[in-house]
């Protein structure tokens, strides 16, 4: 077993069952957070500081969504990447500095791509109500669906529920944001969820959100896993 396979079976969180092995879901803060896969270790909207990260094993990709700054924060990249291949939005894409962007790919709302063999698609992620569209402007930002084995974990980024969320179908995890004004209320995901089926739902980026409010309205088809995105947080 590699050295980084020894790592990645190390890092504490949820186990989800796949053909290829398990996947390790481990919160980070707010929006952040890994998946590691074999000797994979996705990094996902890693922002807060390379310290937030010093004790998790090294990224071998990132995946970042779109460019607001608890999504996208240049002094963590440049702290925690090196020469990690980094997948993201156009907008981010054009943002990195160079060192960084010499290992990034851009890729839109439709488009497919891989981070070290495992597959990506890229989806629409943006806002429809209409006193909130300023935040996330339709084909800015990201969300992603992710292939490990025979599983698609869907990582939603900033949005509320769109027609290409609410078309998926065999999500085996979604992670969904809930605050406002920025993306979903909780009526909102618990809509959505019940909509598209994912076997799991894990809200993420939620703020002060009610998520037993949240777990509450979702269908019993749904496990909802509530985990804590705020443990770093300073009082």
């Amino acid at each position: 077993m590699s050295v980084w396979a020894q790592e990645t079976q190390n890092l504490d969180g949820d186990k989800i069952s796949t053909s290829g092995g398990d996947v390790t879901i481990h919160p980070v803060e707010h929006a952040s957070l890994l998946l590691g896969f074999g000797d994979q270790v996705i990094y996902v909207d890693p922002v807060g500081g390379a310290a937030l990260y010093a004790d998790l094993p090294a990224p071998t990709a990132i995946l970042i969504t779109h460019a607001h700054g608890d999504h996208f924060d240049v002094p963590t990249l440049e702290a925690i990447a090196g020469s990690t291949p980094i997948l993201t939005s156009r907008e981010v894409f054009d943002k990195l500095p160079e060192a960084l962007k010499a290992n990034a790919k851009a890729v839109a709302n439709g488009e497919t791509g891989a981070l070290n063999g495992i597959s990506i698609k890229a989806i629409s992620a943006y806002n429809t109500t209409e006193d909130r569209l300023q935040f996330h402007p339709k084909g800015v930002g990201n969300g992603y669906l992710l292939s490990f084995g025979d599983k698609t974990i869907y990582v939603a980024g900033d949005t509320e529920p769109t027609p290409d969320m609410l078309a998926l179908t065999g999500i085996e995890v979604a992670f969904l944001p809930m605050n406002l004004p920025y993306t979903m209320t909780v009526e909102q995901a618990a809509e959505a969820v019940n909509t598209f089926k994912p076997k799991i739902v894990y809200p993420y980026h939620y703020g002060e959100s009610d998520l037993n409010a949240f777990a509450a309205a979702v269908d019993k088809a749904t496990e909802v896993r509530l985990r804590n995105w705020y443990a770093h947080a300073k009082s």
